[in-house]
């Protein structure tokens, strides 16, 4: 953290919103596009220090809980490099909010996280059987 204020300060008026914050440190993914479609999407290299050093948690094991349950999801969807990434730039999009808001960060816990991957999944079973023209019906325990 204290490496990434170092480079960045405290200040985040140069920056209007996150996203604007994690381009700036080519966190955010680089989609090359034609007619329309994607061709291909990867972030971009960069020599950014701040950068470099919020891709620094995943690999040393020094995060939290929390985040070090985030990382094997996306590790099993892109590859563990692809999960340092995204990895990072969740840490940028928290690290914005709590400059930008002056405000502390509140951990949900474990559970709370689990819960909302449960929801989410659960609506999107929901929604695929619509598609196919089924009905859940949850199952009474």
């Amino acid at each position: 953290m204290q490496d990434v204020l170092s480079h960045t300060g405290v200040d985040m008026s140069p920056w209007p919103t996150v996203k604007h914050f994690t381009s700036w440190l080519t966190l955010c993914p680089h989609n090359d596009k034609t007619g329309g479609k994607v061709i291909k999407s990867h972030t971009r290299k960069s020599q950014n220090r701040a950068a470099a050093a919020l891709r620094m948690p995943p690999i040393t094991g020094a995060q939290p809980e929390r985040f070090g349950q985030l990382l094997p999801p996306y590790a099993s969807q892109v590859g563990q490099s692809g999960g340092h990434h995204r990895h990072a730039h969740k840490l940028a999009r928290i690290i914005y909010t709590m400059l930008k808001n002056h405000t502390e960060y509140q951990d949900l816990g474990a559970e709370q996280y689990e819960n909302q991957i449960r929801e989410r999944a659960v609506k999107n079973l929901k929604r695929k059987a619509k598609q196919l023209g089924f009905d859940l019906i949850p199952a009474t325990t």
